[in-house]
């Protein structure tokens, strides 16, 4: 037996049956030729017999595809099609007119299927195998021939059939979990039992197709592989009927990541896995969940603190491959709530930003504060913390509590809470707004004279949890200390300020203190204008 597995991919056929997956002529044909140059073995275009369009997109798919004309070998070009004559003409007439034609047949095997859908005996279904096989064979030198529901069959009645099949013509025998009922013990079973018992299976390849209604595709073709089967029948994202199919990333890396214990190897080029997957992300509008194998968002992040501690030791701590081997360009450390101080600090170190350890702690505590009420940290959001926290002036006054009551009954109150030279103070204030009445408050308790030039706000990151980002103006008004008309050609008479939080009237008020504590510390009442004690300096 070789140690090679075809990749057989269906995304155009099975995995186009998704709900809501429907893709046009053109994208199909861009799939494609995206799965040839990823080095599929067989591309299995449509169901030539299920629209006029379908079987347009596989004639087009196997003239184009199925002949690059640049010398390379090209993919086996599949139609599907029931055991009819009908279908299986028109599945001909799509794949013709690739150099390398297949037609895959099927029809069902198990009791429940020949009861209630086919109403047919055994013997008809034998009967009609050995008539349909034999004249897909009689127009295309590949047949592949799938009992359906194999995975629920009789095995004594799965070998019999198969057996016909074989002597009318079939080169592919594939098994099915249809409804992915199986095991991967019961599956591997099955396998092994159909190489065992079934004459002339030595000529034949093996194809395993399996769902994933109970979470065991990957699990069971691997066990068909491992029992003897060398196709595997898969599509891009797992994507198929229900809850999906095999997914074709998951058991090609299996089989390159685990080569030692299975000792097979695939065509596929490996690097062009999430360019691909994206791709058909994209056409068919179906998502990627971001806990999915291999082409998840997630797949190559980490967020809790041991984990990241690990990666930034040693890669293969916590990571069986390499990112670049499915075409991510490199791991990412999520920052979040779990991350440590390690991860924080590398990560700045990568913005560019070298803090030593008093900056780090208290860039950290805050980072900390604010990961509990951010799921995911953004560069901007460090790169706030940053500037809040490390480039703001000696603190004379700082916000140490804030309650704001607002809408459209009442009048907008703000109660605030300072910890100045004079220790806690607290103010209340009413104005046209939250932010208004907040910094009335702020005023009766620093007695700053001042006139506000400028008000700025954005989101830093998106969503409904995003840092929001406060920049203010002020100007100093004369006689405030020794801001008079006599040192206006000394001293600056605009202050700015700047503030961050998830709390945009917090973020507010952090501005506005901001711009005040310069002001002040400008009039010589309260020492000079100097930056916090640790400075964040470049690398």
């Amino acid at each position: 037996m070789d140690n090679y597995v075809r990749i057989f991919d269906t995304t155009l056929r099975d995995g186009e049956q998704s709900p809501g997956a429907t893709m046009t002529s053109a994208e199909k044909l861009e799939v494609a030729r995206a799965l040839a140059r990823m080095g599929v073995d067989v591309i299995e275009a449509g169901f030539p017999a299920a629209s006029p369009d379908d079987l347009e997109a596989v004639r087009r798919i196997a003239a184009e595809v199925g002949n690059p004309g640049d010398g390379a070998r090209p993919p086996i070009i599949c139609g599907l099609a029931r055991c009819s004559r009908g279908d299986i003409e028109k599945a001909w007439e799509g794949v013709r007119p690739a150099s390398r034609p297949r037609i895959h047949t099927f029809i069902a095997t198990s009791d429940i299927h020949l009861q209630y859908k086919l109403k047919m005996t055994r013997q008809q279904v034998v009967e009609k195998v050995v008539e349909m096989v034999g004249y897909a064979r009689s127009l295309c030198p590949e047949v592949e021939f799938s009992p359906e529901d194999a995975g629920r069959s009789d095995p004594q009645f799965l070998y019999t059939v198969l057996e016909e099949a074989i002597r009318a013509g079939a080169t592919t025998l594939n098994i099915p979990d249809t409804v992915g009922y199986t095991t991967p013990e019961e599956f591997g079973e099955l396998i092994a039992g159909i190489r065992r018992n079934t004459p002339g299976i030595e000529n034949c390849t093996i194809s395993v197709h399996c769902h994933d209604d109970l979470g065991l595709a990957t699990a069971n073709t691997l066990a068909g592989i491992h029992a003897g089967a060398r196709q595997a029948e898969v599509t891009i994202n797992g994507i198929g009927e229900r809850a999906g199919n095999t997914s074709l990333e998951e058991v090609v890396m299996a089989l390159h990541t685990r080569r030692p214990k299975f000792d097979l190897a695939t065509g596929i080029d490996t690097t062009q896995i999430m360019r691909l997957s994206r791709l058909v992300s994209n056409y068919t509008g179906i998502v990627v969940q971001p806990n999915k194998a291999i082409v998840g968002a997630n797949a190559f992040a980490h967020e809790a603190g041991i984990h990241q501690d690990g990666m930034l030791k040693h890669q293969q701590t916590y990571e069986i491959m390499l990112p670049a081997t499915v075409g991510v360009s490199q791991s990412r450390l999520v920052l979040g709530k779990h991350s440590g101080r390690h991860a924080l600090k590398t990560r700045l170190q990568e913005m560019g930003l070298s803090l030593d350890e008093a900056a780090l702690d208290l860039v950290f505590e805050r980072f900390k504060a604010l990961a509990d009420k951010k799921k995911t940290i953004a560069d901007a959001d460090l790169e706030a913390l940053v500037s809040t926290e490390l480039y703001q002036p000696c603190e004379v006054y700082i916000l140490d509590g804030l309650q704001v009551a607002c809408g459209t009954m009442g009048m907008p109150t703000a109660t605030v809470r300072l910890r100045g030279p004079e220790g806690l103070q607290v103010q209340a204030a009413v104005g046209t707004g939250p932010v208004d009445a907040a910094y009335k408050a702020v005023d009766a308790i620093v007695q700053a004279q001042n006139t506000l030039l400028e008000f700025s706000i954005h989101a830093v990151t998106e969503g409904i949890d995003a840092l929001g980002e406060v920049t203010v103006r002020i100007e100093a008004r004369d006689g405030q200390g020794t801001l008079d008309a006599q040192k206006e050609t000394d001293q600056p008479r605009t202050f700015g300020g700047y503030g961050a939080d998830t709390d945009i009237i917090v973020a507010s008020v952090k501005a506005y203190l901001a711009a005040l504590n310069k002001l002040l510390v400008a009039t010589g009442l309260y020492g000079s204008i100097e930056t916090a004690a640790v400075q964040t300096v470049a690398s």
